[in-house]
């Protein structure tokens, strides 16, 4: 119920068509939210052999001879105030702005970085079919800004492996950002919702 009236507030939702998620050149298209959450299939969800291990991730990156994994590239492109990148990507200094809580955090350590949609509720919404190179691209990737997020390491433990039905971010002025991310990035990625 939050979660519906929070998507129903926000009017129009950029998304990358489904089919091109793993395409680096894939053009967006804008949807309104009603049209995008109609256009989510339902179907029944199952964590049946889920293990997180089965999604490789904080891999090379995008850019592999850049010494930084995934994780690295997503908090250099994410940070308000520009870290030191040093040997081997290491990152000092910085700030970030988690959105869900609406904090400003210095420095890195205090830092996760969410799957919008968890690995876990990917696997219960159709990842459990795809081979393992697919599953690999959806952990990491940074094709859709909103598909990789740093947030606060509170607030991402908080919401652990939990569907908009069970989490939601603690910030009223995140609702419907949230709502719209979470909405783009299981239609990307063709996944499903409950029925």
């Amino acid at each position: 119920m939050r979660t519906a009236a929070a998507l129903a507030v926000a009017s129009f939702l950029p998304i990358s068509s489904p089919a091109a998620a793993d395409s680096k050149s894939a053009v967006p298209m804008v949807l309104p939210i009603d049209a995008a959450v109609a256009a989510l299939e339902s179907a029944d969800e199952s964590r049946t052999g889920y293990s997180r291990t089965v999604f490789k991730h904080w891999t090379a990156g995008d850019n592999p001879t850049d010494g930084c994994n995934t994780r690295k590239e997503v908090l250099i492109a994410e940070a308000i105030i520009a870290p030191e990148v040093g040997p081997r990507c290491s990152i000092t200094g910085g700030a970030w702005f988690s959105y869900y809580d609406e904090v400003t955090v210095d420095g890195a350590g205090g830092l996760d970085i969410d799957h919008m949609v968890p690995l876990a509720e990917a696997w219960d919404s159709g990842a459990s079919a795809w081979t393992a190179a697919r599953r690999e691209a959806y952990a990491n990737d940074q094709g859709q800004a909103s598909s990789l997020v740093a947030v606060t390491a509170r607030t991402n433990r908080s919401k652990s492996d939990h569907d908009p039905a069970e989490w939601l971010p603690p910030t009223p002025g995140a609702l419907c950002r949230y709502g719209a991310e979470w909405t783009a990035t299981k239609l990307r990625w063709n996944l499903t919702r409950c029925s």
